[in-house]
């Protein structure tokens, strides 16, 4: 079976499309991903070594009218390479998990009649999930919230389908792992994998006192990690040891989720499954210019009792409200058990079956539609296939 891959512009579309990839494994499908040459995607799934095809697309929401018509002629003329793209590949099914690269694979997808599989990470779909459920043979989503945004004929509830890692580790096994002080309490301050420049003002301003009596595991993203730096190098060097700055974890996050009491972070789509799989409590500052879904996911989670959520404009309380919580045994425990109840194992091979049933009814249709000696030859032909 031939299945293209796309999903793109952060970690929380990304990482769920390689989850289920890696539960994919066992059928050895032919698999392509489709992304954005610019974007994380062209990174992560280089680093696993996936076929990569980029294509052109970009964003429109918050931007000029100018700026919104020059980004519809690039989406437009992805989707001329993504039919180039597909009708040389010829997958028997496309899985989407979000971003606006998406919007032209599942476009030519349905151009070319292939069936799709559109994952809704976030509790509430953006526009192009929006649009694209339109044209999805299947949508899946983390929640069953979410079905009241979609076409609910069309709706299949799976969970956050989460990198395999977590939750193979103890907290003593990743604090060991990382180096970390294995009796002192630690706080990860996350703001997804760009980093959350607002969040990273407030932890500098309040380092000394947290770092007392805690240790921190800080991803900053590469933009402010520079500065960051300064600030840690004028730490005393007893805070400086428990001070752990990193730019971005990659294959280390899971260990970072693990060994972690408590989480500061942005409320991405990742929150719903990562933190629920390692049981770590968080407080969540959700962006206030994301459309309006990270207050979403972070209101659920407050709901469910597994994290606070503080808004940016109140970014100033961050201090009192952690010192709280790590000092609070009996509430940090309640609060882990709280997001364990949210944990879906299994949800990459859901998902992975869904695709595989939809993939086969394609590959039924057009009369088994298995690769022969020529579709053999023209994959070899199309550039990324050698990369």
């Amino acid at each position: 079976m031939r299945i293209a891959v796309t999903g793109g512009g952060t970690g929380g579309h990304v990482y769920p499309a390689l989850s289920v990839v890696e539960a994919l494994v066992e059928s050895s499908p032919r698999l392509l991903f489709i992304g954005t040459d610019r974007g994380i995607e062209a990174v992560l799934a280089r680093r696993r070594r996936l076929p990569f095809a980029s294509v052109s697309a970009a964003a429109f929401r918050g931007r000029s009218l100018l700026r919104i018509l020059l980004n519809l002629s690039l989406t437009f003329w992805g989707l001329l390479q993504t039919l180039s793209i597909l009708r040389r590949f010829r997958p028997h099914v496309v899985l989407a998990t979000g971003g606006y690269v998406c919007v032209p694979v599942v476009m030519a997808a349905w151009a070319l009649r292939i069936p799709s599989l559109v994952y809704l990470p976030d509790v509430e779909p953006g526009w192009a999930v929006r649009l694209l459920a339109r044209f999805a043979s299947k949508v899946a989503v983390t929640t069953d919230r979410s079905r009241n945004f979609l076409p609910a004929e069309k709706v299949i509830e799976t969970g956050y389908p989460v990198r395999p890692e977590l939750g193979k580790l103890s907290r003593v096994e990743a604090r060991e792992k990382l180096r970390l002080d294995a009796n002192r309490k630690t706080l990860l301050v996350w703001g997804g994998s760009r980093g959350a420049h607002s969040i990273n003002v407030a932890m500098s301003k309040i380092l000394e006192p947290l770092l007392d009596l805690h240790q921190i595991i800080h991803l900053c993203g590469s933009e402010d990690e520079a500065w960051l730096q300064e600030v840690r190098s004028k730490l005393a060097e007893d805070k400086r040891r428990r001070y752990f700055l990193y730019a971005y974890l990659h294959e280390e996050f899971p260990s970072a989720l693990a060994a972690a009491d408590l989480a500061v972070s942005r409320a991405g789509a990742s929150v719903l499954g990562e933190f629920p799989a390692a049981g770590l409590p968080s407080i969540l500052v959700p962006y206030p210019h994301a459309g309006g879904h990270q207050r979403h996911n972070a209101g659920f989670l407050s709901e469910k009792g597994a994290a606070s959520v503080i808004e940016e404009s109140e970014i100033g309380a961050l201090l009192p409200t952690v010192s709280a919580l790590l000092t609070d045994d009996k509430k940090l425990l309640q609060m882990a058990a709280s997001a364990r109840r949210l944990e879906r194992p299994g949800a990459a091979k859901r998902i992975a079956s869904l695709l595989t049933e939809l993939g086969q009814k394609r590959a039924a249709a057009n009369g088994g539609d298995n690769p022969s000696d020529n579709s053999e030859q023209s994959l070899k032909q199309v550039p990324w296939e050698a990369k």
